[in-house]
């Protein structure tokens, strides 16, 4: 948990936490800004003791604190929402989200995790947020258990096939590939999206590709009417931002 001077400097600013956009919209509505969407299932999250993480898996999974707000714990659905691939451009993952309760959220704020400069909500403007790192490409939500669980078994994986393997081009990959080969309509030809089972446990991990790549990515949570947590959403995409035309009303 942060400390209090850091939840009290918070509060200061709660303001700022709220999202630009309701992004339910994003898994509800076919058409955003004249870009067709996808309502796409990625299986289910395992979340056992209710600390989440949201992190590029390849890269930053060692390291990443868990989202100091705890959520639900137990096995919860998760979805992806997906810009439909067109002649100009291919399929892009603009959000995943996991769903906690069938109630609609009322309100989006950012999920953060204690360790953010609270200062800089001093000097935040419109659009400014605090996010997690990509540098592979690759966003996911999990469990501090399944995080741990994931980095022993990697671990394991260096140790055996020594200093040159690489976790994503020796492993991971054939994952992908056969994702693609499953249902290639919405990924490219490498595959862009995962359900992953830790081996030798239960634990589940959805990955996907991060929209435009590499960057920083927020995470908000969906609060319903009653103050609890219905969603967790990453935000690949601010498809209003990206594609929304200034003239528009």
């Amino acid at each position: 948990m942060p400390d209090e001077n850091w939840l009290a400097e918070l509060e200061k600013h709660k303001d700022l936490l709220a999202s630009p956009c309701d992004l339910d919209e994003y898994f509800e509505k076919s058409v955003i800004c004249e870009k067709k969407l996808v309502r796409y299932p990625l299986g289910t999250v395992s979340l056992p003791t209710g600390s989440l993480v949201a992190c590029d898996p390849l890269v930053y999974m060692y390291g990443s604190s868990p989202i100091y707000t705890k959520v639900p714990a137990g096995e919860f659905p998760v979805e992806l929402a997906i810009i439909e691939p067109s002649d100009m451009d291919c399929a892009r993952n603009a959000a995943m989200r996991i769903v906690f309760s069938d109630k609609p959220a009322v309100k989006f704020e950012l999920a953060l995790t204690g360790d953010e400069d609270i200062e800089e909500f001093r000097t935040f403007t419109e659009g400014d947020y605090f996010g997690f790192p990509v540098d592979a490409g690759l966003g996911c939500f999990c469990d501090v258990k399944a995080q741990e669980a994931f980095l022993r078994f990697e671990d394991a994986l260096h140790k055996k096939h020594g200093k040159d393997f690489n976790t994503y081009n020796d492993y991971m990959a054939a994952f992908f590939a056969e994702s693609y080969k499953a249902d290639p309509r919405y990924q490219r030809k490498d595959g862009d999206f995962i359900n992953f089972t830790v081996p030798d446990t239960d634990y589940h991990i959805p990955i996907c590709n991060s929209g435009f790549g590499d960057g920083m990515y927020p995470v908000y949570f969906g609060y319903d009417e009653d103050g609890n947590i219905c969603r967790a959403v990453i935000q690949f995409i601010d498809i209003e931002l990206a594609y929304g035309s200034k003239e528009e009303e």
